[in-house]
C-alpha cells in the first residue's frame, strides 16, 4: 500500500509541473508580443512557437504565430497555425478575417468564400463582399460575383478594381458594350492602368466601334503600353476599318526596322497592303515571309490571290 505522503508528493509534483508549463507558455507568449511590437517578426514567431511547446493549445500563441508568419511571407506556416486556432475557437473574429484574407491572397477561392461568409455571419467589418465577389469572378460564376461586387462597390466607391472586374466579366460573356461602359468607369477612377486602357480599346473594336477604339489604342501607346505585334495588328485593323491604311502601314514599317525578320509582322504588313488594294506591295512582303519560311502556306495562297 502506497503511503499517503507519497501520493500527496506525486500530486503536488504533477500540479507543479503543469503550473510551470503554463507559466513558461505565458512567458514566451509575452516575449513574442514584445518582439512583434518592435516588428521583429522572425523572433516573435520563434517565441510563439516556444510558447506552444509548453501549451499546444495556447490560442494567443497560435493566432500570433499565424500573424507573424504572414509578415514573414510564410503562408503555409500561417495557415497551419490559424486553422488550428480556428478549430479551438471557431468564432474568433481576428482568426476568421485573417483566414478569409489569407485564402483569398493564396487563390483558394472556395475557402476564401467560406470564411468571408463567416465574417458576415459574425457581423465583422471588412472586405468580405469584395473577397466573395472576386472569388466568384475567378470561379467564373458571374451571377453570384455581381451580387457581392455590387455591395462591395457601395462600400468602396473609389475602388477601380471593382468596375474593372465587371468589365472583364462582360468581355467573357461577349457583351462588349457593357464591358466598354465599365472600363470607362474603372479608368475614370484610375487612369494609370495602361493595360485597362488597351483592353477597353479592344472592347470598342469588338462592338465594333473602331473610331473610338483608335482613341484608346493611341492613348495606351502614349502612356507607354508595349506596342507588340498584337497591339499593332489590332490598331492597324482599326485604322483600316476607318479608312486610314497609310497610318497602319507607316506604324508597321517603323516596327519592322527594329524586327526585320519578324514573320508575323511581315505577314501583317503584307495583309495590310492587300486590304488597302496595294497588291504588288503585298506580294513583296509575302515574298519576304517565304524567304524565311518557304513552306508558309498562307503566304503562298495570298500571293496567288494577289
Amino acid at each position: 500500500m502506497k503511503s499517503p505522503l507519497l501520493i500527496c508528493m506525486f500530486v503536488f509534483a504533477a500540479t507543479g509541473s503543469f503550473s510551470q508549463a503554463a507559466d513558461s507558455s505565458t512567458y514566451y507568449f509575452e516575449k513574442g508580443l514584445a518582439e512583434k511590437a518592435e516588428k521583429r517578426y522572425k523572433q516573435a514567431f520563434h517565441h510563439f512557437q516556444k510558447s506552444l511547446f509548453f501549451n499546444k493549445e495556447h490560442l494567443g500563441s497560435l493566432r500570433e504565430s499565424g500573424l507573424a508568419a504572414i509578415e514573414m511571407k510564410q503562408y503555409g506556416l500561417a495557415l497551419a497555425a490559424l486553422k488550428k486556432a480556428d478549430t479551438l475557437e471557431p468564432n474568433n473574429p481576428i482568426v476568421t478575417e485573417t483566414l478569409a484574407n489569407l485564402y483569398f491572397f493564396t487563390h483558394r477561392w472556395d475557402d476564401a468564400i467560406r470564411y468571408a461568409l463567416k465574417m458576415q455571419q459574425l457581423n465583422l467589418t471588412g472586405r468580405s463582399d469584395y473577397i466573395i465577389g472576386r472569388s466568384f469572378y475567378e470561379k467564373e460564376d458571374y451571377s453570384k460575383s455581381f451580387r457581392y461586387l455590387d455591395a462591395a462597390y457601395k462600400a468602396e466607391p473609389n475602388n477601380a478594381e471593382i468596375p474593372y472586374l465587371f468589365a472583364r466579366s462582360f468581355v467573357d460573356m461577349s457583351n462588349y458594350k457593357m464591358a466598354a461602359k465599365y472600363y470607362q468607369e474603372a479608368i475614370k477612377l484610375d487612369s494609370s492602368k495602361i493595360r485597362w486602357i488597351y483592353e477597353m480599346a479592344m472592347a470598342y473594336s469588338a462592338i465594333p466601334d473602331d473610331k473610338t477604339a483608335i482613341v484608346y489604342y493611341e492613348m495606351a501607346a502614349a502612356k507607354g503600353y508595349k506596342m507588340d505585334n498584337d497591339f499593332i495588328e489590332n490598331l492597324s485593323t482599326s485604322y483600316l476599318l476607318t479608312g486610314q491604311p497609310e497610318k497602319a502601314i507607316d506604324m508597321m514599317k517603323q516596327l519592322l526596322e527594329k524586327k526585320p525578320a519578324d514573320i508575323e509582322l511581315l505577314y501583317g504588313l503584307a495583309d495590310t497592303y492587300y486590304r488597302a488594294g496595294k497588291y504588288k506591295e503585298a506580294i513583296e512582303y509575302w515574298d519576304k515571309v517565304l524567304f524565311y519560311d518557304k513552306q508558309h502556306a498562307r503566304s503562298l495562297y495570298m500571293i496567288g490571290m494577289s
